[in-house]
């Protein structure tokens, strides 16, 4: 069978580094965005994804064997955003249903199915940890629920397989990206480092104490191979994490020395990056200019709402992954290393000092 991927939001954290892995895996590889980026080894599609018409004309005859689904768009309010991502999931496999070519369809989600939406996040009664896949939804509404039953629905009309994919926060590079922890910390650090402010935790004591895990995009991006040309891996939802567990007051540290920088002492008092980043706009341009870099729009590379949530949680998240393992998939990456190949791949585009 001919491996043609037709992977939705390629410019992403998610979408660029699956492009990569699937090329280097001899696919031939689509990327589909409404305005595609130039990338080694992908064919650009241009559609907007709430535009069936747009979708319907730019896809015809490229019939995919596979699709990757990692795209999706931020609305004020969680009813907006099941309006808006569900619908762009329908759009783009309606869009291809009538050619028939699709084998497997593979969404990536989150975390989130477990704590809840935005408006939610965090809180109220969740599961237990480690969050496993047989733990389900919770009683509340949420977009990743809608974009699967849309997944869900389009599969058993046409009938293709599909796997759900479901990693925490996801270090990785993008540039324009809404959740990117890791860029965000890497631009806060290089601040701290040129204006001499503290390199200070922004979150709360019991992400500083407590343990958690990540998902390295790189990682995640094999996964989806791997659940997508494997048989026993069909129609199953996996959570997706870098395999190891460490604790903030560790990483933090980590974090600091790898930019030269000496950490400030954490008391417990939250100092949101939102807030510390606020008025930062014109001194990463000084930074930009002073260091040659890419990208001098700090909003362009930064996402410190998403950052402030993510360690703003009450609880310890940890995942668990026995069901990927127990089904093969032995894959691990240590997310200090996954840091740190970020933070070099940074440097080296000039997006980072």
């Amino acid at each position: 069978m001919t491996k043609k991927a037709l992977i939705v939001g390629a410019s992403g954290i998610v979408g660029s580094a699956t492009a990569k892995v699937l090329g280097d895996d001899g696919w031939q590889v689509l990327g589909l965005s409404r305005t595609p980026q130039q990338q080694t080894n992908v064919t650009p599609v241009a559609a907007d994804l709430l535009d069936p018409a747009s979708l319907k004309k730019a896809l015809a005859g490229l019939d995919p064997s596979h699709v990757f689904i990692s795209s999706w768009l931020r609305q004020s309010t969680e009813a907006e955003n099941i309006r808006v991502n569900s619908s762009m999931v329908r759009n783009v496999l309606d869009a291809l249903s009538p050619a028939g070519s699709v084998k497997h369809v593979a969404l990536v989600t989150g975390l989130k199915h477990y704590l809840g939406p935005f408006e939610n996040y965090g809180k109220g009664a969740l599961p237990q940890t480690p969050f496993r896949e047989e733990q389900g939804r919770l009683e509340i509404d949420n977009f990743y629920y809608a974009q699967e039953d849309e997944v869900f629905a389009a599969a058993a009309r046409d009938g293709f397989t599909w796997s759900v994919h479901r990693p925490h926060t996801i270090v990785g590079k993008a540039v324009g990206n809404a959740m990117n922890m890791g860029t965000t910390l890497a631009v806060y650090a290089a601040i701290c480092k040129h204006t001499g402010r503290p390199f200070r935790f922004p979150g709360v004591e019991m992400q500083w104490e407590g343990l958690t895990d990540m998902t390295s995009a790189n990682l995640l991006a094999r996964h989806l191979l791997w659940a997508s040309t494997t048989p026993g891996a069909a129609n199953g939802e996996f959570n997706v994490v870098n395999g190891d567990v460490f604790r903030w007051k560790w990483m933090w540290s980590r974090i600091a020395a790898w930019f030269e920088l000496e950490p400030a002492t954490f008391d417990g008092t939250v100092q949101p990056l939102e807030k510390q980043m606020a008025e930062d706009a014109a001194i990463w341009r000084e930074i930009a200019e002073r260091h040659n870099l890419a990208e001098p729009d700090m909003n362009r590379l930064v996402s410190p709402w998403h950052t402030d949530a993510d360690l703003g949680r009450p609880i310890e998240v940890v995942t668990d992954m026995s069901k990927s393992r127990r089904l093969g998939f032995l894959e691990y990456q240590p997310t200090d290393d996954a840091f740190f190949d970020l933070f070099e791949d940074l440097r080296a585009n000039r997006l980072i000092p």
